[in-house]
């Protein structure tokens, strides 16, 4: 029970130290306040030492305002409880303030300090669809909070694609996902919006989330602005834009037998036909990018492609010429994360420089000069699935690193933590003045 309590008291008393963490923003009002309360005090005591001198007062008085001690010790006992008491009063007014907006046991001092922190962190910019892009944020979200998802509005599939054809709004699925990654309280966000609802001929197989952000677009009178309320509503950290506002179709070259090429339409038809992917491309093919989207990627500090499904989710971004031509004109370290494992019907067979030249022959070369490749192929993968492995034979531009981003338990995806500490020490070698994240993980580097 000792060593229990002093464990907690030591908890409480470094809870309360953070309060003087630098950059927590706090201090300089405290001392304003102080200043005031001291001219106040100034003020009272003019006050009273008139009356002490031309009124008599009763020996109880002289007993409370310690006329029996010397008068320095007299000011540093009143001050010291002074003191006390107003930062006691005031630690109990912000908490009465604040606690609407704490998470029961959350402690004060660290909120602020943590908000802090992260609204310090680095620009950057995630650029993909489906559950990796999802990953990626829940993972970067600890490190900062200038945080911008650009997601593909090519998807046509299950929830999302009843929802637009059937009311016209851009896909919500992969919004849905990126939204309940960087809501604070991920947990219950994701719980929530992820439901979905049993077999019926009205709401049978959608998502709540779904369902949320397309009653939000009819509400608002656009998908932008339901984005952007929904994003309030959840308190997410950062932001999350479409790629583009026009309703595009994502098509898709196959080759079969006999090297006959095959034209299909639709991102959720793609893997579904037999014959490897030669190219996608979007229709129209002159979509504009979202000028949200275009601002962010100009400011970023870092830009990341993927991880994600390379033709359905990451190329569909790409595709918007706007945004590559942002991308490319962009200062920002560009880096692409390279999926763990293969996809079937997708990238069957793929090592990491196919990726990287299917991206290239999609867009331009050196479009993201920096490339992060797993490093740990260990594990069982789901039937199906092969490893993607680092092959050298790329053209000598590309910085290749590895490092172990995999997730241990299910290693055909990425562990959030791991990447994240990944790409935050990428960050750190351009700025080595940044802090650290604290992982034990390793970064192997070459140039292929």
């Amino acid at each position: 029970m000792g060593m229990m309590g002093q464990r907690g008291s030591n908890r409480s008393l470094r809870a309360r130290l953070r309060w003087l963490v630098p950059g927590i923003g706090l201090k300089r009002w405290l001392l304003l306040l102080l200043a005031g309360a001291t001219l106040l005090g100034l003020g009272i005591a003019y006050v009273l030492l008139d009356l002490y001198r031309t009124v008599e007062v009763p020996a109880a008085v002289s007993l409370l305002t310690l006329q029996f001690a010397p008068r320095l010790v007299r000011a540093a006992v009143l001050g010291v409880v002074g003191l006390a008491l107003m930062a006691w009063a005031l630690a109990r007014i912000q908490r009465t303030l604040l606690a609407p907006f704490l998470r029961p046991g959350q402690d004060l001092g660290l909120a602020l300090s943590e908000y802090r922190r992260r609204g310090r962190g680095p620009r950057i910019v995630a650029i993909g669809g489906g559950t990796g892009l999802s990953t990626l944020l829940r993972g970067l979200k600890a490190h900062t909070s200038n945080l911008t998802a650009v997601v593909t509005v090519a998807d046509d599939g299950g929830s999302s694609g009843r929802l637009r054809r059937s009311l016209g709004v851009l896909p919500p699925g992969d919004f849905r996902n990126c939204i309940a990654a960087l809501a604070d309280d991920e947990a219950l966000t994701t719980q929530l919006f992820q439901y979905r609802f049993g077999a019926g001929p009205e709401f049978g197989g959608h998502s709540f989330g779904n369902l949320f952000i397309s009653a939000m677009a009819e509400v608002t009178g656009s998908f932008e602005q339901a984005l952007l309320e929904s994003s309030r509503v959840l308190s997410i950290r950062g932001q999350v834009l479409p790629s583009t506002l026009q309703d595009v179709t994502l098509v898709g070259e196959l080759s079969t037998v006999g090297e006959h090429l095959s034209r299909v339409e639709g991102e959720s038809q793609i893997t579904k036909r037999e014959g490897a992917i030669q190219r996608v491309y979007l229709q129209p093919d002159n979509a504009p990018a979202f000028p949200g989207a275009i601002r962010a990627i100009l400011e970023a500090e870092l830009i990341v492609l993927g991880p994600g499904s390379l033709y359905t989710s990451l190329l569909p971004n790409l595709l918007v010429r706007d945004l590559t031509e942002a991308i490319a004109a962009s200062r920002a370290e560009k880096v692409y994360v390279c999926n763990t494992a293969t996809q079937p019907g997708e990238t069957s067979g793929y090592s990491v420089r196919d990726h990287v030249l299917a991206i290239e022959r999609h867009t331009r070369p050196g479009l993201f000069p920096s490339v992060l490749a797993n490093s740990r192929l260990a594990g069982e993968l789901l039937p199906g699935l092969e490893w993607v492995r680092n092959e050298p034979g790329l053209n000598g531009q590309h910085r290749v690193m590895e490092a172990d981003v995999a997730d241990a338990e299910r290693p055909w995806r990425h562990d959030s933590t791991k990447l994240a500490a990944a790409l935050i020490n990428l960050i750190h070698q351009a700025e080595p003045n940044r802090p650290l994240p604290e992982t034990n993980n390793t970064t192997k580097e070459n140039w292929q």
